[in-house]
């Protein structure tokens, strides 16, 4: 199975039991409901995924797991998020082994990279692996811009072919356009932001929400590529609120209470996080609730 990088990727949850365990029922069930709502891929190990404290031992458990439980029915995708060359490396060459299709590749974690340093990290773990890449550009949260004169540089890289744009600038996606052409897919990687990233030309959506809300997202999605604007608009206005939930230092506590309540998640999170207590456990509850209730019926976009 070869992969594009276009359509919804969600950035998949790690749900864990009580007992802090990876929790592959629990698992299998969001899978499910990824599958069945018509996403694109699954990314593993992304900010969502908690992958700041899952061991090297954890992600072969969930990428093998996920590859052999989707059969092919969509493509598995990595994330790379490490400190230093050596380690994105090694994950690069396991990533392979473990049977992944393609790489999301953040900048390096921790120490804040110049422009070089960036261009060298992408393009030695791009020559040393086969698989598609799609670099994370978010300096809002990472701190590393990836500007267009790096893009420039790391052109040369065929299995270099994606961005997910974190910029907060929806101008950025015109940019990189006028600048590259179609040379990358564009993949909008902020929840509130998504509809006009694709409506400005956008291949797709590494989703947040989506954990919760597949089908919406997906919706979403097809209906502004098949230019049912006034449709998808609507959805979109319902969605916000939960959307904006994507935008929190706690997001993987919100989504994951999220998840929990449309049944196909859990609210146990890995330590140092704590799950939600108290008012702002009931603030963020309202806002499911609220979008739960007032839930929107979809019209059939997955002949879209």
């Amino acid at each position: 199975m070869s992969l594009e990088f276009k359509g919804v990727l969600p950035a998949i949850l790690t749900p864990f039991t009580a007992d802090d365990k990876i929790d592959f029922e629990l698992f299998a069930i969001n899978l499910d409901a990824q599958v069945a709502a018509g996403v694109d891929g699954i990314i593993l190990g992304g900010s969502l995924g908690e992958a700041n404290v899952l061991s090297f031992e954890e992600k072969e458990q969930l990428v093998v797991f996920a590859v052999n439980h989707l059969e092919d029915k969509i493509p598995v995708i990595l994330n790379i998020a490490e400190s230093s060359t050596s380690n994105a490396l090694e994950l690069a060459h396991l990533a392979l082994d473990w049977g992944a299709k393609g790489l999301m590749l953040l900048p390096p974690m921790r120490y804040k990279a110049d422009d070089r340093e960036t261009v060298q990290y992408f393009k030695t773990i791009a020559a040393a692996t086969s698989l598609p890449i799609m670099i994370y550009n978010n300096p809002v949260d990472y701190k590393i811009d990836v500007t267009i004169e790096m893009f420039e540089e790391l052109a040369e890289c065929p299995n270099i072919i994606a961005v997910k744009e974190s910029t907060r600038d929806i101008t950025n996606i015109t940019r990189m356009i006028n600048k590259f052409g179609q040379r990358y897919k564009i993949l909008c990687g902020v929840d509130t932001l998504a509809m006009e990233a694709l409506i400005m030309g956008g291949h797709g959506w590494v989703a947040g929400l989506v954990d919760a809300f597949p089908r919406e997202t997906v919706a979403i999605y097809r209906l502004v590529k098949a230019g049912r604007i006034d449709e998808a608009t609507s959805i979109y206005r319902w969605f916000m609120p939960l959307l904006e939930l994507d935008l929190h230092q706690k997001l993987v506590q919100y989504i994951k209470l999220a998840a929990t309540a449309t049944g196909i998640g859990s609210e146990f999170v890995r330590a140092p996080r704590l799950t939600l207590v108290g008012a702002e456990r009931e603030r963020i509850l309202a806002i499911i609730n609220h979008g739960l209730a007032t839930r929107p019926e979809l019209p059939e976009y997955l002949n879209l």
